[in-house]
């Protein structure tokens, strides 16, 4: 009588490229001791008692149309119990144009709020307490611009920059390289981000003036490892920039945040998050020797839904969004936007955007995840995916050390290529079947959209009624001051020592628009130019 043996299970991998044993042991942990939540070098978070003290700020990602619009549907979201907002603006408004140019006609509302002058942001935060109210704004290029419209609508609100929260996106450096809604080449670019950090710590100290996002190159098609890898760097190029300025890592270190997609492979998700906490850390306190505590706190949002989203039966998406939040929750996020299950093809209805937002609060209040900090701590497979997570990163960033630097991968296109490979990678993993997603590559129905509802309308006069009302505001606005505001901008952008956004902010007070500053800083800068990407 013979024994049958049963075979070997094959190896698994997490999407990182992690191996992933059938069974992770005491022994194979470099590291037992994850340490203490609140306590170097925050692997287990940056609170010692994390969500017990406070919740995370639930900050829905919303904007369409124009801003009366924009503002129904962010009063509707108050009201339904989320806590910040989230701006999302149109591409004109990204990529500075104003509504009324050739070039943005077919863009304007359409994937975001059409915001071009400072009467615009007015109409957008009508009946919001800016003082109360946490504000995000998810825009690069003209982030400073935005940022001084927001300065600007808060003065003539009678609010106190001093009590205004919340964060500019300001990230330039992953627009070059997974974006691409950039306008000037890197060098100045990176003043104005250093301008808008000097000044809000000076003007608007509870303010982050940046958020280093590692969600777009994710969503590029880069793993967990590179997500964090790359963005960390970006985020030490920023330092590296403001040290040059002579400006005290401590003055600003602790107002950097950052932004990241979480995708599916929740252990994944919840290593890469600790991983970076210590990484980020150690890296402050022994590389820039920063001293104040609160400098070394890697503070991060997430949004929940990207391109893990599937427009084949969306309403599997509810599911996604559901583990999403919860590796969110367990990595230790300060801020969650989840998405709306319709997102994959159009804008949120009124109906999707309340249960995206419905799911994070039964998470937050019904499911008890949040009454204890990092609850997966000392998990024998969190640690050891931690450990191997700390390791690719570290990796990652050598490897853009060794080219000489994340300024100079960019310009010359090294960053981008290498999201393009991981991007075509993970395209044929799911064409070969090998990475399942459920409706697309396995468990399909016939259907198109199976299983979806209500659909989203946009208002096809939009344009016309923004057109008109910016041709409003150039006819009623004092354009003698506005000129002598634009040519103040025009004249301080050629001396690299004149800090911008004060002439920003009177250029917005001068209802200047989005449009008219970014020209006259393109005569002087010109225009980034993409470089050619190697096979």
């Amino acid at each position: 009588m013979t024994t049958e043996t049963k075979p070997e299970p094959a190896p698994a991998f997490t999407p990182s490229g992690i191996e992933v044993p059938v069974l992770v042991t005491p022994e194979m942990l470099g590291n037992p001791d994850p340490g203490l939540p609140g306590q170097m070098p925050y692997t287990r978070g940056i609170f010692a008692n994390g969500f017990r003290g406070r919740r995370w700020t639930m900050r829905q990602y919303s904007g369409f149309g124009s801003a009366e619009e924009s503002n129904e549907r962010y009063r509707f979201l108050l009201d339904q119990g989320q806590t910040g907002l989230s701006v999302a603006l149109d591409l004109p408004t990204q990529c500075g144009y104003d509504p009324v140019d050739i070039v943005a006609s077919a863009e304007v509302g359409k994937v975001g709020v059409s915001l071009s002058n400072l009467a615009e942001m007015e109409v957008l935060l009508d009946g919001i307490d800016l003082g109360a109210i946490s504000t995000s704004f998810t825009i690069n290029s003209t982030a400073a611009i935005i940022f001084a419209m927001y300065l600007a609508a808060a003065d003539n609100a009678g609010v106190p920059r001093a009590s205004l929260s919340g964060t500019i996106q300001n990230d330039i450096l992953k627009e070059y390289v997974a974006r691409g809604t950039w306008i000037f080449p890197v060098k100045p670019s990176m003043r104005l981000i250093a301008d808008s950090i000097v000044y809000a710590n000076q003007e608007s100290p509870r303010f982050n003036p940046i958020s280093i996002a590692g969600a777009h190159v994710r969503d590029a098609g880069c793993t967990a490892a590179e997500e964090i890898g790359y963005t960390l760097a970006n985020g030490l190029a920023y330092v590296n920039e403001l040290l040059a300025r002579g400006v005290d890592i401590d003055s600003f270190a602790r107002r950097l945040s950052f932004f990241f997609y979480v995708h599916m492979d929740l252990f994944e998700e919840v290593a890469k998050f600790r991983a970076a906490r210590r990484i980020w850390a150690r890296l402050l306190q022994e590389r820039y020797d920063a001293k104040d505590p609160r400098s070394l706190l890697f503070r991060f949002g997430v949004v929940c839904g990207g391109s893990s989203l599937t427009a084949a039966q969306p309403l599997n998406n509810v599911v996604r969004v559901g583990t999403e939040t919860m590796a969110a929750v367990l990595g230790g996020a300060q801020s969650i936007f989840t998405s709306a299950y319709d997102e994959a093809f159009q804008i949120p209805t009124e109906q999707s955007a309340e249960l995206a937002l419905r799911t994070q609060q039964i998470i937050s209040h019904e499911s008890g995840i949040a009454d204890t900090v990092d609850p997966l701590g000392g998990s024998y497979y969190v640690e050891y995916l931690t450990d191997r997570m700390e390791d690719k990163i570290l990796r990652v960033m050598q490897e853009i050390d060794d080219y000489g630097g994340v300024v100079k991968a960019i310009e010359e296109g090294y960053i981008q290529m290498r999201i393009v490979e991981r991007a075509r990678e993970r395209k044929r993993q799911v064409d070969a079947g090998q990475r399942i997603v459920v409706g697309v590559n396995r468990y399909q129905r016939d259907e198109e959209h199976a299983g979806f509802g209500e659909v989203f309308r946009q208002d096809p006069d939009n344009r016309r009624r923004i057109i008109a009302k910016y041709e409003a505001i150039r006819d009623r606005r004092d354009n003698v001051r506005t000129e002598k505001a634009l040519k103040a901008l025009a004249s301080a952008a050629i001396h690299d020592d004149v800090n911008l956004m004060p002439l920003l902010v009177e250029c917005c007070h001068a209802y200047a628009t989005v449009g008219e500053m970014v020209g006259e800083l393109k005569r002087h800068w010109g225009e980034f130019q993409e470089p050619p990407l190697r096979a």
